[in-house]
């Protein structure tokens, strides 16, 4: 008969691989280029479809913090600046931290809302927690 140990060993053997690191939701990181004086970033529709945003909202927050102009050509966000690729990642932080995690359970399952009056609200489907966000405008 196999004592404790041996049977406690095989079975972590038979477990599956655990993933790696904690984090169940991550977001990407921006790419993009620069054309001229221009920043061009491919990826800021499908940033804004993993954080279940509107592309447009990000955009807006985007330009607004970068304090730049700026628009969407096709799939790719053009801002009429150079901006770095750090600072854009830093913002899109900031807009998640601010429009998407619940402040209460920290978790990005959430609705952007806007009620009568046009007061936004970010309402967490997890935890049921409602609370009013700046509007972008």
């Amino acid at each position: 008969m196999k004592s404790y140990d041996d049977l406690l060993a095989k079975a972590y053997t038979e477990l599956p691989e655990l993933m790696q690191g904690g984090e169940r939701f991550t977001i990407d990181k921006v790419k993009g280029h620069l054309e001229g004086s221009k920043t061009v970033i491919s990826n800021l529709k499908q940033i804004a479809k993993t954080l279940e945003r509107d592309p447009e909202h990000l955009l807006k927050y985007l330009l607004r913090e970068t304090a730049s102009a700026g628009k969407f050509s096709g799939e790719r966000a053009i801002f009429a600046a150079k901006i770095g690729a750090a600072t854009i990642n830093k913002k899109i932080k900031k807009y998640a931290s601010e429009f998407v995690f619940c402040s209460e359970c920290g978790k990005p399952e959430t609705k952007l809302d806007v009620e009568r009056g046009g007061i936004s609200y970010l309402k967490c489907q997890a935890c049921g927690v409602k609370k009013p966000v700046k509007s972008i405008k």
